[in-house]
């Protein structure tokens, strides 16, 4: 699947799934302010100041809409954008729930990632990097398909004592964010961007634990794409 056919399976999501967003009242209120101004007559004017003032006053009431409207563009499409992390991050909480279901864990079993990498071969549009930690605690325990954001993609699976850990990536379709923190129904999700992909991490394990984890996942990709 292309990059443009997923951005726009994602906005088609956002769309369905997302209530509609209206301009926030302060919005509103800067648009009224700036007609009224526009609106009340200036002291040169009131002189007498004739067409040259009410052409200017309108021309400054066009650019302050201009203002208005390059600002709330803006603030949608932050909003558009958050909201399709948020319609992600279900997704992910979503894929990770099913997992923990009888049977639904991991397609391949393994704790080598020799064995769990080429397993993607032919399956996906890319290969997943895979990492084992089983010397830091994480051990490896296979991988499996899933399907989030409209497209396949690749979940590893490691654990930690009695507790799951699923990783889930695929290409990034933008530039290098920091990792954020989400927590659902008991749940932790962490998310970031760096160098080809796009990063999800989910597991009831507690949060320090889990930032651990995360941090030698980001550590052992920046020493494989040096």
């Amino acid at each position: 699947m292309s990059e443009t056919e997923f951005e726009r399976r994602l906005s088609a999501a956002i769309r369905d799934e997302m209530p509609p967003l209206h301009a926030p009242e302060e919005l509103r209120q800067r648009v009224r302010a700036a007609i009224s101004n526009a609106a009340t007559p200036t002291r040169w004017e009131r002189w007498g100041g004739g067409p040259y003032s009410s052409t200017t006053r309108w021309l400054a009431l066009a650019a302050s809409l201009a203002l208005v409207a390059v600002g709330g563009t803006v603030g949608y499409q932050l909003a558009e954008r958050r909201a399709g992390e948020a319609a992600l991050a279900d997704q992910v909480l979503a894929s990770h729930v099913r997992s923990l279901m009888p049977g639904h864990l991991t397609d391949v079993v393994s704790s080598d990632q020799h064995t769990v990498k080429p397993w993607f071969n032919g399956k996906l549009d890319y290969s997943p990097p895979v990492s084992d930690f089983t010397t830091q605690g994480f051990p490896l325990l296979g991988g499996r398909l899933d399907y989030v954001g409209g497209r396949p993609v690749g979940a590893l699976v490691y654990g930690r004592r009695q507790h799951v850990i699923n990783v889930l990536l695929w290409p990034a379709i933008a530039g290098a964010e920091g990792p954020s923190v989400r927590t659902r129904q008991g749940y932790h999700l962490l998310h970031w961007t760096a160098g080809d992909y796009t990063w999800w991490v989910a597991s009831d394990l507690g949060l320090s634990e889990l930032q651990e984890f995360a941090g030698l996942l980001r550590a052992d990709q920046t020493r494989s794409s040096r």
